[in-house]
């Protein structure tokens, strides 16, 4: 799933009268098939690429879950020599139905390289974020700035508990007219360290999902808009990455998607393979965009008939940039209930949703 939070600013970005950057893709690798670990160091001067965690977490003395979203985007202008980065984290309440999340964008110092273990850093507010490690062994840090955000943090370690997820099954996914762009995850890391919340730190322990992601920017256009899920199931232990590109201007949709299965099967799925269907709607009181707000989710030949729904109605982002313009998207915690071959089964879910 091409993440089109980054890409939207992009687009605006390239409108604006004063600061006119267009991403280039001459330096995007020309690859079909993702090699690892290669792909998991910056690619150099690449068009918009990520390393992007979601998840659930769980306290391990007193049980309250929390949901994390933790990326750090990077991109290229002009003719190459100006290299961006952006950062968005997220920490989802359900006990105390609250969502806070802080981000910043700027251009950075020097142009990143392609060296591993992958090293990242932003600086904000005297904070440091960080995102360390290759191939599923993550070291994650940041701690909250700004108005009504103190007292939020993340400082997280991850080891993969499946393999690789390679999407497509080349690690390249088809998004129609020759358009290519990488795609892996590690569907489940083993997550262990500390949250603070409202203040509070909770020794949490769970299970995030990561997405690599880069060759981003060549199919974003006006009216492009994405419904993304990743679904870990309890039992059986497998995994559903689905989306659905949607095209306001063209009024078509494309759907692309994975299965990875407790044996580690990865089959690739599209078109008529799955439905995402919503069933109620959220409307934000901030943006006045209206959400999807519960989902059923078929996938017939891997026998799953799911419902997925928000723990927190509210989890939508306002990134406001320039002092002009907010984008606004909706990305949150969810569960999982339904069945799979006609029997109970239950789950994790994060969702993105963009361009409403």
């Amino acid at each position: 799933m091409i993440r089109l939070s980054l890409a939207l600013l992009l687009l605006l970005l390239s409108a604006c009268s004063t600061f006119k950057p267009t991403p280039t893709t001459r330096f995007n690798p020309t690859a079909t098939r993702a090699e690892l670990p290669h792909e998991e160091a910056v690619h150099p001067k690449n068009s918009l690429e990520w390393w992007y965690l979601t998840g659930h977490l769980r306290d391990q003395a007193t049980g309250e879950e929390f949901g994390v979203e933790y990326v750090f985007f990077h991109f290229n202008l002009k003719d190459g020599n100006d290299d961006y980065q952006m950062v968005n984290v997220a920490l989802t309440d359900p006990q105390g139905q609250q969502f806070k999340y802080d981000y910043k964008l700027g251009k950075l110092p020097r142009l990143l390289s392609d060296s591993l273990p992958v090293r990242l850093r932003e600086r904000k507010a005297g904070q440091v974020w960080k995102f360390d490690g290759q191939e599923g062994t993550y070291q994650l840090q940041a701690a909250f700035t700004g108005k009504g955000n103190a007292g939020y943090a993340l400082n997280l370690s991850t080891t993969p508990a499946k393999p690789v997820l390679l999407h497509g099954g080349t690690g390249y996914e088809n998004y129609g007219g020759g358009v290519l762009a990488g795609y892996y995850s590690y569907p489940r890391l083993t997550t262990t360290g500390t949250l603070k919340v409202a203040g509070k730190t909770h020794q949490v322990s769970g299970e995030l999902w990561y997405d690599r992601q880069w060759n981003c920017t060549s199919i974003v256009s006006k009216g492009v808009g994405w419904d993304w899920l990743s679904i870990q199931l309890d039992q059986p232990r497998e995994e559903l990455m689905l989306n659905t590109l949607r095209n306001s201007e063209t009024n078509q949709s494309l759907n692309n998607g994975s299965f990875f299965s407790a044996t580690n099967q990865n089959v690739h799925l599209s078109g008529t393979d799955f439905q995402l269907t919503p069933l109620t709607y959220w409307t934000s009181p901030k943006s006045k965009k209206k959400y999807p707000a519960k989902w059923r989710v078929q996938v017939p030949a891997q026998g799953y008939d799911l419902t997925v729904e928000p723990l927190v109605p509210n989890q939508e982002l306002g990134l406001r940039f320039f002092h002009a313009f907010t984008m606004y998207y909706w990305e949150g915690m969810c569960r999982v209930t339904g069945t799979h071959n006609g029997q109970p089964v239950t789950g994790k879910a994060y969702v993105e949703i963009t361009n409403r």
